[in-house]
């Protein structure tokens, strides 16, 4: 366990005594940043598998006077460019009367920690919502810079949010064209 100076904020790597809350973190989370309502079914055996398989990650705890107040998964990208890994703090929650009180910068500078430690760890990423403005400011102000890249996704388990309409001709993309595509 340890805490940035000047803090009362604790941090360690969960355990399966955390698996509780880190659930009601993640269905607090979803709920409040993308109006998406999780099901406990689905999000218990997702975290416990975090637990249950070191290749998947692991999760750091924050707490406060031994109370859960906040939250981070880390989970591992390899990078063959650099023979190294990089680390992605993904699942961030902090518990909304502990906001803006040093909660999230104990986590991040806990992974930062144990990822210098571990000699194979290039760096720490992490995706932010366009427009959230004041997370963005934090990683900022953490040394985080944005990148020269965008994310993409297919969800396979997604609903679609609307028909796919067909590409128009001048701008459609047939099999093998892979020029096109990088357009």
């Amino acid at each position: 366990m340890t805490s940035v100076p000047g803090s009362d904020v604790q941090v360690r790597r969960a355990s399966l005594l955390h698996v509780d809350e880190i659930i009601d973190f993640n269905i607090a989370m979803a709920q409040e940043t993308e109006g998406k309502f999780l099901d406990n079914e689905v999000v218990r055996p997702g975290v416990e598998a975090v637990f249950n398989r070191n290749d998947l990650g692991f999760y750091l705890i924050a707490e406060h006077t031994g109370r859960p107040v906040g939250q981070l998964l880390i989970t591992y990208e390899w990078s063959d460019w650099r023979n190294a890994f990089f680390w992605w703090i993904q699942s961030v929650y902090v518990k909304p009367d502990y906001r803006r009180q040093g909660v999230y910068k104990s986590l991040h500078f806990y992974a930062a920690e144990v990822a210098r430690q571990e000699g194979n760890v290039r760096g720490l990423r992490l995706y932010v919502d366009k427009g959230n403005t004041i997370a963005q400011g934090v990683y900022a102000g953490l040394r985080m810079r944005p990148t020269n890249y965008d994310m993409y996704e297919i969800d396979f388990d997604a609903r679609p949010a609307r028909v796919m309409l067909e590409p128009e001709s001048d701008n459609e993309v047939t099999e093998g064209d892979d020029d096109a595509a990088a357009e």
